[in-house]
């Protein structure tokens, strides 16, 4: 099946190398998607406010998706691609299975932790996307990338149902020790994220050789890089962050509390899907993939909240879906053809960063049009999503009339 869909006839050394991180990001998803899910519910039982709670969650994507930009840049002058990736990823799952040993009261050490797991992430994941795009540039980057977020919103799928059993298996029990028994299990699949790890480091020590070309020709220029980073910013910034869509649907009566976490089920798993989709439809279009998954996920925030019905809602969670999906893998595999082999990760960094604190400061801004006027949220997402758009035709017209040159 993932042969097939790669378009392989065998397991190449690239093949078997996007599938074994493929297989990591899963069980790494299962442990902190796991645990990000009942940290609503948990932190309270510690005596953290509302306001701590909102704080903390808000800094701790601040600081994972901040961060990447001087990780990044580490791991593009030191070029130890998987020393970062496994500190990255040890800081980023041992955190999780220790918040089963917070003691009462003790939602400050908590949030240790958890801002703790955010930054492993921030340290290991532009090491770790260069990596990928090594093997990606053998195997299709749109298609490798999106087998990677097929696989991680797997994991966020599962994780979340692995802990919904073992607090079944409690009786439903909302107590410090039926939640120290859910960290505690999220430990199995942070160990089998290790253990894949390094099984795929001894396997593939040296990634880079995938990738014999060093430049990609005049894409390489640092114009289309930097109009490329003002694209995804836009692009950020309109989008909207998820608690808001289920703020307003609880809000409106739509759907009730109990099932709003199969809203968010189902976004993920029209992410994972809207991902091998337009994976693969990047690597025959390039940018055009961009531009028609823009158009699809810019008007989300209409059906939302401007028709406020049960199919309204349904609609736009699966065009927000799509758009993730996009973002997770094409938007990604365009940052290796726009890059070069030496400077990926740097690149990476840059790019994750800029999209993480637009994101940031999009969902924030967002927030607050919300209070006021919902429309007004409706016109700045769409409008900032369409400005993205001509944007990424620029590039794509600049990609197929640009001459190969060196590096």
């Amino acid at each position: 099946m993932v042969l097939k869909f790669l378009g392989k006839k065998t397991a190449t050394p690239a093949v078997t190398f996007v599938v074994l991180m493929g297989i990591v990001s899963l069980f790494a998803d299962m442990t902190h998607e796991g645990a990000r899910s009942i940290y609503g519910s948990y932190l309270p039982l510690l005596g953290a406010s509302a306001t701590a709670i909102g704080f903390v969650s808000g800094f701790g994507e601040l600081v994972g998706y901040s961060l990447r930009l001087f990780t990044g840049i580490i791991a593009n002058k030191t070029k130890c691609y998987w020393g970062m990736t496994l500190l990255g990823y040890g800081v980023n799952v041992v955190a999780i299975p220790f918040l089963a040993l917070v003691p009462e009261n003790g939602w400050m050490l908590a949030c240790i932790l958890i801002v703790s797991e955010r930054a492993g992430k921030a340290i290991r994941q532009p090491a770790k996307n260069t990596l990928l795009s090594f093997a990606a540039t053998q195997v299709g980057v749109g298609k490798a990338f999106a087998l990677q977020e097929f696989l991680d919103q797997m994991g966020a799928f599962l994780g979340p149902v692995l802990l919904f059993c073992v607090l079944w298996f409690k009786g439903g029990e909302d107590t410090l020790e039926s939640y120290a028994l859910c960290f505690a299990v999220l430990g199995i699949p942070a160990v089998a994220t290790m253990c894949w790890l390094f099984w795929a480091k001894q396997c593939f020590p040296t990634p880079e050789l995938f990738e014999k070309t060093t430049a990609n020709g005049a894409v390489n220029k640092k114009s289309s890089f930097i109009l490329y980073l003002v694209a995804i910013s836009l692009f950020a910034f309109g989008f909207i962050d998820f608690p808001i869509v289920t703020m307003h649907a609880a809000k409106q009566n739509i759907f009730s509390v109990s099932s709003l976490p199969l809203l968010y089920a189902w976004a993920m798993i029209v992410d994972a899907f809207a991902a091998l989709v337009f994976g693969a439809l990047y690597d025959k279009i390039q940018f055009k993939a961009l531009l028609v998954s823009g158009i699809i996920s810019a008007f989300s925030a209409v059906f939302i909240f401007s028709i406020s019905s049960f199919w309204g809602i349904a609609i736009g969670v699966t065009l927000w879906g799509i758009g993730m999906g996009a973002q997770e893998s094409i938007l990604k595999a365009a940052v290796v053809g726009l890059t070069s082999k030496e400077n990926r990760s740097a690149s990476f960094g840059f790019f994750e960063s800029c999209f993480g604190v637009s994101w940031f400061m999009g969902s924030w801004f967002m927030g607050w049009l919300y209070d006021f006027n919902p429309h007004g949220l409706v016109i700045c997402s769409v409008t900032a999503q369409l400005l993205a758009l001509p944007l990424y035709a620029r590039i794509h017209s600049d990609k197929a009339t640009a001459k190969p040159e060196a590096a």
